[in-house]
């Protein structure tokens, strides 16, 4: 058999390295002038022609890049910062999953959270607790004061840090320089988030659309004594930023037929990329990349409320891949690491990271098709032994003029991996590691489902009340009718897919837009939301305390409203809260489609005044950075609906349905509310008109409660 032949020693067009800095990947070594039928179509491409040529000019940018940035790697090196280059499988996880928080019992879950993942894909290295957006910029609540009112308070957040710790398990909390519109800390956010991340025991910062955390984060966590690993979520970094973030996010996956090469990784091997993509349904891609280049991942599954969950292939996907790089984590920094391995079938691709006296070779095979028989063709050594890392069997390589050729079977869109070990190393754990793989790889990755479902919902039951014939006091009777709802979720992200917003019990997913004309039965409604006056009333009357306190009627001096707020609608009363008043009244929270119906009749106008919009309908706006006292409830006579519902909408926002799924609880809320932060399109947005909705999801009334939020009873008529 002859040698690889590789291209010939001409340096690539300049447009290619001059290129190289403007985003995340490098450029693909295909395609080169004067080597004929390189790019006509994928079939073409001979990335073995090239990839030598390629390696030795961006080994050359790399050195010219790193002397521009004034690189100094000293950080990556220090001891307490050795974890971040292994931090293979990091996830997203937002507070309000119920595998993380049990709302029933009121506790902490992690070890219930951890066990579900390492049962599914192999568990976690590091974890971002997330407790801002989407709920942030319902009121002023800034995001490190969201952090504190977490159930337990900062407290229960630090036992929480601790149960992740126990389990081997690091830290990271986010940080987001759009938060400028809500009450302001007092200090600056560098300040503000690493004396958290300090208090509370976190290993690392987040920082949420920054493509290089600032330097000022380390300056500040050095100060203190608390080092810390920041990760910004976008790439490319800032040049000199790579010297301190020690990781980062990646977005955007290539899915050409040649994997592209990390930039990030190429110019510091130490430094770890995690790839998100947290919509995706088929997560190969992502896969192959992050084996081909040695990185991470991020196991994203519930985004703001959405369970996106891997389908039983990828979690299988992502167990054996980070078994293999968890076991060879050294070898995976190696300063020599060499891209596009030669190898032997179009559609397959392969990476070396060499070490002292060990080599793995990570294959991805991007055909639609399994492979068998000869793959790689590497220099070889003599005394060399190889071994099949992916299904745990040794290699009989074929040696021919210093060349082994090394065979292994390769499933469709499927994975591979090589060892070499030279003449005497003795690796430890070998024959444990081999008989580990075989096991795990017993079943093809190709008898698993990759078929992506939605989580189903179910709409929580609201019990009726005893029905009344007249109206009570303060209600409106609502006529029986037929009724058009029509609704849409307002939530900022996830586009139309299923799975977004809720799923009502007509509906066999959870989808944005819903559409369903309805048979209403006649009920009451109050006029006006439940005010101050009417809550302390009900407050003598059962001296209601509820278990869960914080901030509850957080508003109120000596078990009273301040003076004049009488008329006003409470606030910072949770879910819960609103069910005890209504139970005691003898009423019930109104189901969504009852409280649009009461304000939008049966001409599916878009205010309850009208189509037109009129701003002495509703509050003024308030833009500021803190709230306001709400309006009294009468003061808009303008806005009342057709059946003479008043204060609908843009005082506060209202409680009715909650829905939940195995993993979320959500509130929806209707009728917006005054607050409007500015700085950000990422604040919780308002839905003043009656054919939108907002999706608040919940974890524990101490965190749900809101000073833009109240609500209003119905009671069932006869």
């Amino acid at each position: 058999m002859s040698k690889p032949q590789h291209a010939p020693a001409s340096r690539p067009v300049d447009f290619q390295l001059s290129h190289a800095r403007n985003g995340p990947y490098l450029p693909l070594p295909v395609g080169m002038p004067g080597w004929p039928l390189q790019t006509i179509g994928q079939w073409q491409q001979d990335v073995n022609r090239s990839a030598a040529v390629w390696r030795r000019d961006y080994r050359e940018w790399r050195q010219e890049h790193l002397i521009r940035m004034g690189y100094d790697g000293a950080i990556y090196a220090r001891p307490e910062f050795q974890w971040a280059q292994c931090n293979f499988v990091h996830t997203q996880m937002m507070v309000e999953d119920r595998f993380f928080y049990d709302p029933v019992a009121g506790k902490y879950t992690v070890d219930k959270y951890l066990d579900d993942l390492e049962r599914r894909y192999g568990g976690i290295d590091s974890v971002l607790i997330w407790y801002v957006y989407p709920n942030i910029g319902i009121d002023d609540r800034n995001q490190t004061a969201l952090a504190g009112d977490l159930p337990g308070g900062l407290e229960g957040l630090k036992q929480a840090v601790a149960d992740f710790h126990r389990r081997g398990v690091r830290v990271f909390l986010p940080t987001m320089p759009w938060d400028n519109g809500t009450r302001p800390t007092g200090t600056t956010d560098w300040d503000a988030v690493v004396r958290l991340a300090k208090e509370v025991g976190a290993d690392g910062v987040n920082g949420d659309t920054y493509s290089g955390v600032p330097r000022a984060f380390l300056d500040a966590a050095e100060k203190i004594g608390h080092p810390l690993v920041f990760q910004p979520e976008g790439v490319p970094l800032a040049d000199e930023g790579l010297m301190w973030n020690l990781q980062s996010w990646s977005k955007r996956v290539p899915t050409e037929g040649v994997p592209a090469v990390s930039k990030l990784k190429w110019l510091e091997p130490r430094h770890l990329i995690n790839i998100e993509n947290r919509w995706a349904r088929d997560r190969t891609d992502d896969f192959h990349f992050i084996f081909f280049n040695g990185i991470g991942y991020v196991a994203w599954e519930n985004v703001w409320g959405v369970w996106n969950q891997f389908t039983p292939r990828a979690g299988e996907t992502l167990r054996r891949i980070t078994h293999v790089f968890r076991q060879f984590a050294d070898l995976l920094v190696s300063a020599e690491w060499e891209p596009y391995a030669h190898t032997l079938q179009p559609g397959v691709f392969s990476t070396m990271f060499p070490g002292r006296d060990t080599t793995l070779w990570t294959i991805v095979n991007r055909n639609e098709y399994d492979l068998v028989g000869d793959q790689l063709v590497v220099a070889h050594a003599a005394g060399r032994r190889y071994y099949d890392a992916w299904q745990g069997a040794e290699i009989q390589p074929r040696i021919v003029d210093g060349q082994a050729t090394l065979a292994c079977a390769l499933e469709a869109r499927g994975f591979g991996a090589v060892l070499a070990f030279e003449r005497g190393a003795n690796p430890a754990g070998l024959a444990k590691f081999l008989q580990l793989r075989r096991k795990l790889t017993a079943k093809p990755l190709g008898n698993f489902s990759n078929v992506w479902e939605s989580l189903p919902q179910q709409l929580v039951p609201i019990a009726p009340t005893k029905p009344k014939a007249k109206v009570s006091a303060g209600m409106v009777k609502i006529p029986a009718g037929t009724f058009e709802f029509k609704v849409t979720g307002i939530e900022i992200e996830g586009y139309s897919w299923a799975g977004l917003d809720v799923q009502y019990p007509w509906e066999n997913s959870p989808r944005r837009s819903h559409l369903h004309r309805m048979a209403m039965k006649p009920f009451h409604i109050d006029r006006y939301p439940v005010t101050n006056s009417d809550f302390k009333k009900f407050l003598a009357a059962t001296r209601y305390h509820p278990k869960d306190v914080h901030h509850f009627l957080r508003d109120w001096k000596d078990g009273a409203p301040p003076r004049g707020w009488e008329k006003k609608p409470v606030t910072w009363v949770s879910l819960e809260d609103a069910r005890a008043y209504a139970a005691w009244a003898g009423k019930r929270l109104p189901h969504e489609w009852e409280w649009q119906y009461a304000a939008q009749g049966r001409d599916g106008r878009l205010y309850p005044w009208g189509n037109e919009w009129n701003p002495a309908a509703m509050p003024a706006p308030n833009t500021g950075r803190t709230l306001l006292p709400p309006d009294d409830v009468d003061a808009h006579p303008a806005g009342a609906s057709p059946f003479g519902v008043r204060d609908l909408v843009g005082n506060v926002w209202q409680w009715t349905d909650e829905f939940t799924d195995d993993h979320t609880r959500a509130a929806i809320l209707r009728g917006g509310s005054a607050y409007r932060p500015q700085t950000s399109h990422w604040y919780f947005p308002q839905a003043w008109q009656l054919d939108q909705h907002g999706k608040y999801l919940l974890m524990a009334p101490c965190k749900d409660r809101s000073g833009m939020l109240g609500f209003r009873c119905v009671v069932d008529a006869s």
